[in-house]
């Protein structure tokens, strides 16, 4: 038995809609129950004796270990974080036959409670409370507090907080809320809906894996998809829809940002992560991103993916009605899911046709949508049908939709880092973020749909997947036959591993499907290796450059070359 992690959870999580704190614990099978039971039993003495008998606890067993959870104050997350890591420590002498006594328990309890006194803020509870009354969000951090969301926000530093009798209230509202989550398609989903905010004549604000953005101003770079991201996007009072990127990680570390919200989409459910935080499965995973549609609105909307097994399986799950897209109208079960549902989008005769208020409407061909390369990227195309399923979720007209639909293009200005397709002293040049095999099969088909003398594929992985994922990763890889892998170190993505250990996996993988030991480099970074790729190209060649780092600079790697061999920069986007 081992205590693996210790951490606040501040707003909705897989365990509960409740703050408090949790523990990741490895567990052999034989320990799982004795152990849990005595936590259970430490953890209800502390609490009592702290003067906190009325929070409440969760154990979530998963394989090799537990999830262990109490729910605590706001304003006291971090001794609470200190109480539960008291009752592990408890319940493992317990178990192994020195359980704490009473003079133990009063003694921890006693620090643990002046703990919670240094860390109280009962200012933020009054906030709290008063917002609650009023129904209107309240967003907190260590530095500060916000009521109301986007234009009708306030915000405060921790250590100058009105009273509530002090709020303006007539100048506090919330503002139109969509969570985007999901395995691939996240981030284009996301860019598309801020393109048919804008084509509405509203602002909107985006998180994603890549930045915070208002206006066309970039607040932050970097992964902004957790809920630190999501409150400096809702803090500016510029944004009149709010689009949020809500990542796993975000959600199982932390927990969401926002208590409630208009809208949200699970694009897909796909193997990527699993083993992290207790999460071994592919229903446990689903689990994990049907947080978000949790805290719909009961007048709301949850978009679905009805060609996902795992989402599919979900009908009547959630206080908001679904909404349903599929690639395939004739797909078994899909008339069954629409009329469970509120509405529907689905590709129909090369028409992305919206269903709903008992009537279909066109809202493009899919030969009007750029990323769609003419339909030889379904993927996007599924991405574009969620899109519209949270545009008529947030009251969206169907001309907002078209608009954003069409004028939406793939190129690193619109959507950076995902499908830019470029060319480059004759050279096709794709470049995308995929980085699990379910995202690369999906690139990997419009790759196929491309013209090709020679092909490239650009390869690499984060250190934190295991040595499964990786070679799965690989296999999907090597279905597109490439004449030359670059294998790229990601020295920012090591996440425990050694220099070399990951590319040295990717390369016996391929060595192992009959790769040519020849048609095998390695490259230092993504900056190196797209300078290796272009250094082999040639006229008539496609180059496949999966890049997950520095996607700045490799961009204007690319726009360098770009412009040396055409005297312009071209982005093809047909």
């Amino acid at each position: 038995m081992k205590l693996l992690d210790s951490r606040r959870l501040t707003g909705p999580n897989l365990l509960w809609d409740l703050e408090g704190a949790i523990l990741d614990v490895a567990l052999a099978d034989a320990e799982a129950a004795p152990v849990t039971e005595a936590w259970v039993r430490q953890a209800g003495l502390i609490l009592e004796a702290v003067g906190w008998g009325a929070e409440e606890l969760c154990v979530r067993l998963f394989p090799g270990g537990a999830n262990l959870g109490m729910s605590a104050p706001i304003d006291r997350l971090y001794t609470a974080t200190e109480v539960n890591e008291w009752a592990w420590e408890a319940a493992v002498a317990t178990v192994s036959g020195h359980e704490p006594s009473a003079a133990q328990i009063s003694a921890a309890a006693a620090r643990l409670r002046q703990s919670a006194e240094l860390e109280a803020d009962p200012a933020l509870l009054e906030l709290r409370d008063a917002a609650g009354r009023r129904r209107i969000s309240l967003l907190w951090d260590a530095d500060q507090v916000t009521l109301g969301l986007g234009t009708g926000s306030l915000t405060w530093g921790t250590d100058n907080l009105p009273s509530p009798r002090e709020v303006p209230w007539d100048q506090v509202s919330d503002i139109p809320v969509v969570l985007v989550t999901g395995t691939n398609g996240k981030t284009t989903t996301v860019r598309l809906l801020a393109a048919m905010v804008r084509a509405a004549g509203a602002v909107p604000g985006t998180t994603s894996t890549d930045r915070v953005e208002v206006a066309g101003e970039v607040l932050d770079e970097g992964d902004c998809s957790g809920p630190g991201g999501a409150r400096t996007l809702l803090r500016d009072r510029r944004v009149e829809v709010a689009i949020l990127e809500t990542a796993r990680g975000g959600i199982l570390r932390r927990g969401l940002a926002v208590r409630r919200a208009d809208a949200a989409a699970v694009t897909n459910v796909a193997a990527d992560h699993l083993g992290e935080f207790g999460v071994y499965d592919l229903a446990s995973l689903a689990e994990t991103k049907l947080v978000a549609a949790r805290v719909v609105k009961p007048q709301g909307r949850v978009v679905l993916n009805a060609d996902d097994a795992e989402l599919a399986s979900r009908t009547s799950r959630f206080g908001a009605k679904a909404v349903w897209f599929s690639l395939d109208p004739d797909r078994p079960g899909f008339d069954d899911l629409l009329v469970a549902g509120d509405a529907g989008c689905t590709l129909e005769d090369g028409e992305l046709v919206r269903y709903g208020e008992e009537r279909r409407q066109v809202i493009a061909r899919v030969d009007e949508v750029p990323i769609a390369h003419g339909g030889a990227a379904p993927h996007n195309v599924a991405n574009a049908l969620a899109a519209m399923g949270l545009a008529g979720a947030i009251g969206l007209s169907v001309d907002a939709m078209a608009e954003g639909l069409k004028s939406f293009r793939g190129s690193p200005e619109d959507n950076p880092g995902r499908g830019n397709l470029m060319e480059i002293g004759g050279a096709r040049v794709l470049v995308d973020y995929a980085h699990n095999p379910h995202g690369l099969a999906a690139l990997l088909q419009l790759a196929a749909s491309l013209p090709a003398g020679r092909r490239l594929l650009l390869l690499g992985q984060a250190g934190d997947r295991d040595e499964g994922s990786l070679r799965e990763l690989v296999r999907e890889a090597w279905t597109f036959r490439p004449d030359l892998v670059v294998i790229k170190e990601l020295p920012e993505m090591l996440r425990g591993r050694q220099p070399g250990e990951v590319p040295a996996i990717l390369e016996a993988e391929l060595l192992r499907l009959g790769a040519p030991p020849a048609a095998l480099i390695r490259a230092a970074d993504d900056p190196d290796a797209v300078r290796k790729a272009l250094a082999w190209a040639r006229p008539g060649d496609l180059l496949v450059l999966l890049v997950h780092t520095r996607r700045a600079e490799v961009l204007e790697i690319l726009r360098a070359a770009e412009a040396r061999t055409h005297g312009l920069a071209r982005t093809y986007t047909d």
